[in-house]
């Protein structure tokens, strides 16, 4: 992958842990990964990137405040208060806040654990 598709580096994002469960010892033959739940707030003007996939940790995102562009091929997409999206094997994107405000997001998904 080129740089032109790399997208822009990480800025203005903060990121807190709110939830983890070890889900190795709840469900059989899931040793080794989490459920995760964070809340992540994009400033104005941010980007949460460069561009990366979810191969091996699906999620979902839901927007509590403000508007994420989400950008994935080639297209660039707005998602608002209320809104969300899956983030599964096939999705490869970078996001980004164009707005005045805070963006603020719920983010679950499963990784492997540290």
């Amino acid at each position: 992958m080129g740089n032109e598709h790399a997208g822009p580096q990480t800025k203005g994002v903060k990121v807190e842990q709110l939830a983890r469960i070890d889900l190795g010892a709840e469900i059989e033959g899931l040793a080794g990964r989490e459920l995760r739940m964070r809340l992540v707030t994009i400033e104005p003007g941010g980007v949460f990137g460069p561009v990366h996939d979810h191969k091996g940790r699906p999620g979902l995102v839901y927007i509590l405040q403000g508007t994420i562009t989400d950008h994935r091929d080639g297209v660039a997409t707005d998602y608002g208060p209320g809104l969300g999206w899956p983030e599964d094997r096939n999705t490869l994107h970078w996001l980004e806040n164009r707005g005045s405000v805070p963006a603020v997001e719920i983010s679950v998904d499963i990784v492997s654990l540290p």
